[in-house]
């Protein structure tokens, strides 16, 4: 089981406990459940002995005992005898599960997914067709041929999000480090604690994971492989391909294994196409491809591209799993992507884009972001703002958001929010209110 650096827990922990307010011991049971709460850790991390704590953080061992019992009567740790104390699974949420949680909204701006299929043209179909396949069982591995026609030599998957479970069960084992950029997608992260693997962050810039550190990481880390987004969720930042280059290289000569995410390659608004590791570090590069960013989620049809071995590793892997993605949803695909142009859709993208800003400017000036060069979603920074709390308010009258803690593995970002703008107009000029409102209540 991983254990939580003493140095590193610590520091989260003063993050949070600025936010606190109260005697220390209950300050501190707070910050450590939220913790817990917001994935930063996963379940089975084993904490800080109550001494080490007590010592990095200049308080009195008695405070963490406090806080440590705190945290046993409400079923978020465990004490293990001989052992010490482990984060439970019960008191562990993963990203994944926060940001797909139920409830009665009126405008999901939580999730970067495409709201409904309504852009699609959709083809005269017999049901019959899709039935039909060469194999005629339907259990084709690799995928169903019409498809593979449209794609290439390829392994199909069910979506994106399985592409990259697959490409890290294969490529990570228990106690490694996979190495991510920060912020990053939610559903790696849960990929990579699931199978027992940690996550650690390397500082980027606007292009893309920065060179220096990159090469400190792996010095330090000694990782399994890296995890890179071609158009990154949530900033919207498009992999420069010069920076793509630099980095593949370091890669490549380190032997690092690299799981590159295309998953919102296509959805760019405007500016050149971004990099591809796989062009300089061929064999050692698996990309994750998806329509469910361009089509409609609900088809779950996604794709790896990887060289062999790997390839023939990832097709067993996902065997074990589900024999093969449904025969129904691959012919379906491959008739929409006939019959459908995305850019249509990525213009209408990006004039819901510029309509949430606007609509943003206007009513809460005193928030900012980056403007995405691609992607479904605004990363807005919040000043002086616990975005989690925000988060539940927003959710109170109506409106669910992403809190920034979600996007980084040590759930950093806590004044930032990640802003879906693929609902339509009419939908995003009710929800801007409903945000100013939460704002003013928590201000």
């Amino acid at each position: 089981m991983p254990s939580a650096d003493v140095d590193h827990f610590a520091a989260l922990l003063r993050d949070r406990l600025r936010h606190e307010h109260g005697p220390l011991s209950r300050r501190l049971a707070a910050a450590l459940t939220d913790l817990a709460r917001t994935g930063a850790l996963s379940p089975g991390t084993r904490l800080p002995s109550e001494r080490d704590l007590a010592r990095v953080l200049e308080c009195s061992r008695g405070a963490v005992a406090a806080a440590f019992n705190a945290l046993f009567e409400d079923g978020i740790c465990e004490r293990k005898h001989g052992s010490g104390t482990y984060l439970t699974a019960t008191g562990a949420t993963s990203a994944m599960d926060r940001l797909l949680s139920p409830g009665a909204v009126f405008a999901d701006l939580s999730t970067s997914v495409v709201p409904d299929p309504a852009h699609l043209h959709l083809p005269r179909l017999d049901p019959a067709d899709l039935l039909r396949t060469p194999s005629r069982h339907g259990y084709d591995p690799r995928g169903e041929p019409g498809l593979l026609e449209l794609l290439g030599d390829v392994l199909i998957t069910g979506g994106g999000q399985q592409g990259i479970d697959l490409s890290t069960r294969c490529l990570a084992r228990p106690g490694e480090a996979v190495l991510v950029e920060e912020p990053t997608y939610p559903g790696a992260l849960a990929a990579i604690t699931g199978c027992g693997a940690r996550a650690v962050a390397v500082p980027t810039d606007e292009r893309g994971m920065l060179p220096g550190a990159l090469a400190e990481a792996l010095t330090r880390h000694r990782p399994a492989f890296a995890y890179v987004q071609a158009v990154r969720n949530p900033t919207g930042a498009v992999a420069d391909a010069e920076r793509v280059r630099e980095l593949a290289g370091i890669a490549r000569d380190a032997d690092l294994p690299v799981v590159a995410d295309h998953t919102l390659a296509e959805v760019r608004h405007g500016g050149p196409p971004p990099g591809r590791f796989a062009d300089t570090h061929p064999h050692g590069t698996i990309e994750v491809h998806s329509l469910s960013k361009t089509l409609w989620g609900g088809l779950r049809v996604g794709w790896l591209v990887a060289p062999e071995p790997l390839r023939s590793q990832l097709t067993e892997l996902k065997q074990t799993g589900d024999l093969a993605t449904s025969t129904v949803a691959q012919r379906f695909a491959a008739e929409l992507l006939r019959h459908n142009d995305i850019t249509a859709w990525r213009a209408e993208l990006t004039r819901r884009r510029d309509h949430l800003s606007a609509a943003l400017r206007r009513e809460l000036p005193q928030w900012t972001w980056p403007a995405p060069a691609g992607g479904l979603s605004l990363w807005v920074r919040l000043p002086g703002t616990d975005a989690d709390a925000f988060a539940e308010r927003a959710r109170e009258l109506g409106v669910a958001v992403a809190p920034g803690s979600m996007f980084s593995p040590d759930g950093r970002y806590r004044d930032h929010l990640r802003l879906s703008f693929a609902l339509t107009p009419e939908l995003l000029d009710q929800a801007v209110p409903a945000l100013a409102r939460a704002w003013s209540d928590h201000a």
